[in-house]
């Protein structure tokens, strides 16, 4: 009898931890932040099955899920059934209000009305902060505008291509010549990065670039005197961003090799391999497609907001 007793209790106590896990905190709740490790892999499992439209917040849970390297959080408006998701910069890792680079927020929904509610009629966004939040659904362009006169912010977007690489195994393994070899990007490279990217120059990109090489996986080919030459990094939404060959090395396929092998790379962590391309970078669309990406027919859009008093 005491050993029936005894069992009953421990199924009730586990069947209350599991309820308690998956029910909301308050049916009364707009916005949620998710802190709970078994909720937030609950979410990346759930974001999984509606890939390739969450790429961006997917790739924001996976890093949170695995150390968190760069401190962000995930909003929803309710929990378990969300119809919106943002990941943003956790309040206290913003370092620099000014700082659009760090400040990166990722969006993803099911419902518009949902999410343009949760942006702005939450405190889910810090519009006192200049950031940046993309996402590949059109209505996050359109509530982005509307924030302009409802939040007194300035705008700027801009819409990207996104290309992903569901199965970046079948490409060759690259060969290089000579004295080149495969290696990663360090501290000691940021200058050069920071040189050499288009958005680059600044203290902002300089720690942007430093952060990211620090915590994300990077590849890049080193000359016979131990120099990079060409490069691309994932950031913190697993996008591979900023690839790039100096000008005395480019059309011998240098930029094509650092993309296999970093694909591969990400790949093997269980990452979406993916990536943005201007609209009018003709160029790397077709390197991309000779890589085996495909194409996503929605836009990423990329809005960079700012209060409007800057």
């Amino acid at each position: 009898m005491g050993i029936t007793m005894r069992y009953r209790e421990v199924v009730s106590l586990f069947l209350s931890q599991v309820l308690f896990l998956l029910l909301p905190a308050s049916v009364s709740h707009a916005m949620l932040i998710l802190s709970c490790s078994c909720k937030l892999q609950i979410l990346e499992g759930l974001l999984k099955k509606s890939l390739p439209q969450t790429l961006q917040v997917y790739g924001a849970v996976m890093n949170i899920n695995r150390g968190n390297p760069v401190g962000h959080e995930v909003i929803v408006d309710s929990w378990p059934d969300f119809k919106a998701v943002v990941t943003r910069p956790q309040r206290e890792a913003v370092s620099d209000n000014a700082d659009f680079l760090s400040n990166i927020y990722a969006a993803f929904y099911r419902d518009l009305d949902v999410y343009r509610k949760l942006l702005l009629d939450t405190d889910a966004i810090n519009w006192d902060q200049t950031f940046a939040l993309c996402g590949n659904h059109d209505g996050i362009y359109e509530v982005s505008k509307e924030a302009v006169a409802a939040k007194e912010v300035q705008l700027t977007a801009t819409p990207y291509f996104t290309y992903l690489n569901l199965n970046p195994d079948k490409q060759p393994e690259p060969r290089l010549d000579p004295g080149f070899t495969f290696s990663s990007l360090n501290s000691s490279h940021i200058d050069l990065l920071n040189e050499t990217w288009h958005f680059g120059g600044s203290e902002h990109s300089r720690r942007y670039l430093a952060n990211m090489v620090q915590c994300f996986p990077s590849t890049c080919i080193l000359d016979s005197n131990g120099h990079p030459i060409s490069w691309i990094i994932m950031e913190s939404l697993g996008t591979l961003r900023h690839g790039y060959t100096l000008p005395s090395h480019r059309r011998r396929g240098y930029s094509s090799m650092v993309q296999r092998v970093q694909a591969r790379r990400v790949h093997a962590a269980g990452f979406p391999v993916y990536g943005l391309v201007a609209l009018d970078n003709t160029p790397q669309q077709k390197l991309l497609v000779s890589l085996g990406f495909q194409r996503l027919s929605e836009l990423c859009h990329y809005c960079i907001h700012s209060p409007a008093s800057q």
